[in-house]
């Protein structure tokens, strides 16, 4: 697949698009939480929308500028070019920038300075979300349906629990005080596809979509559509359904854990107060706690469950943190050790 050539928007009437859009797609069609959050954000507040040019992000920018005309003082679109596809990216960048400019919407793009061939897709999306960071506090996304089913099938294959499978929110809390916004989790990928075409609209699509490089794209290419003629019913919408179970039971289990203060003040770990609680409420303490730790702390899944056993049985013990130190069991608590303080009561454990 090829991008569509940007010289064929010439003829758009972007506002008058955007208008035919959003009678296709009120506002009752997207996320609930996402509606809720809008009304209560603050009218001085700028609201950034993640423009890439595709179907997705183009729906996002021309359903939020229709529907809250009064925010558009306070709406920005941010464009980052990986500088992956050559000119083709560079195209992509003028889209967006002629979109902008006919709505009146102001435009911050950013560019991967250290972009190179073969880069991961994490990789592009770790540079994409550091110019995000820097530049919104508030980031509509333009995830759909379609993007919750590849998102739990690839996390199902590295093992994530309901956190991991619980992505992508409609309204994502991040650290800083930002927020991420998805309003478009109601809508499936063929839906905005539709309605924009309708509207007259056109998007640029991204060739490397149809690549199999990418794990995300494996998925969308050859299980997506397998799965869902197996299901013979409406799977996006039913992954979509456990996607919000599953954010329902996370957020149970987080506030339970609050609830229980196991944080003490010094940094260490009440195990007191996890005594006899479920294990699945202590492996988030635990979490917790080496999230909380001096340094980046890593250690290996294996290295993880040897510890939640000990901490589950309170063992005393003392578990290498790789060169950050030691995580230490002992009179009741979880504790960090830097190297050099050892002693002989703990059974001592490599990472």
């Amino acid at each position: 697949m090829t991008r569509k050539r940007a010289g064929a928007t010439a003829g758009v009437r972007w506002a008058h698009c955007a208008a035919k859009l959003a009678g296709a797609l009120p506002p009752d069609r997207l996320h609930p939480t996402v509606l809720a959050w809008a009304r209560a954000s603050s009218r001085r507040s700028t609201w950034s929308v993640a423009f890439s040019g595709g179907a997705d992000s183009l729906c996002l920018l021309l359903l939020v500028w229709a529907h809250w005309p009064k925010r558009r003082a306070q709406l920005r679109a941010l464009h980052f070019n990986h500088r992956l596809r050559g000119a083709e990216s560079r195209k992509d960048a003028g889209f967006c920038r002629r979109v902008c400019r006919a709505l009146g919407v102001r435009l911050s793009e950013g560019e991967w300075k250290e972009s190179h061939p073969g880069a991961s897709e994490a990789e592009a999306r770790t540079a994409r979300h550091a110019f995000f960071d820097r530049h919104a506090r508030a980031l509509w996304c333009g995830h759909q349906q379609d993007d919750i089913a590849e998102t739990i099938f690839m996390r199902l294959a590295r093992g994530s629990g309901t956190a991991g499978l619980a992505a992508p929110r409609p309204v994502h809390a991040m650290p800083r005080a930002r927020v991420h916004l998805r309003p478009l989790l109601t809508l499936k990928k063929s839906e905005i596809v539709a309605a924009l075409r309708r509207a007259g609209a056109t998007w640029r699509e991204d060739g490397t979509n149809a690549r199999r490089y990418y794990l995300r794209n494996r998925v969308r290419r050859d299980v997506l559509p397998a799965w869902q003629q197996a299901a013979e019913r409406d799977a996006l919408a039913g992954a979509a359904r456990s996607r919000e179970l599953l954010e329902e039971d996370d957020a149970a289990l987080e506030a339970w854990l609050t609830e229980l203060r196991p944080m003490r003040a010094d940094g260490s770990l009440n195990l007191h107060r996890l005594a006899r609680k479920p294990r699945a409420l202590v492996r988030r303490a635990l979490h917790r706690w080496l999230l909380v730790q001096p340094g980046a702390v890593r250690i290996s899944r294996q290295a993880f469950d040897t510890l939640l056993q000990d901490v589950m049985h309170g063992r005393a013990t003392r578990q290498s943190l790789g060169t950050d130190g030691f995580a230490v069991i002992g009179n009741g608590r979880l504790h960090h050790a830097f190297s050099g303080k050892k002693s002989r009561r703990f059974h001592r454990r490599a990472n």
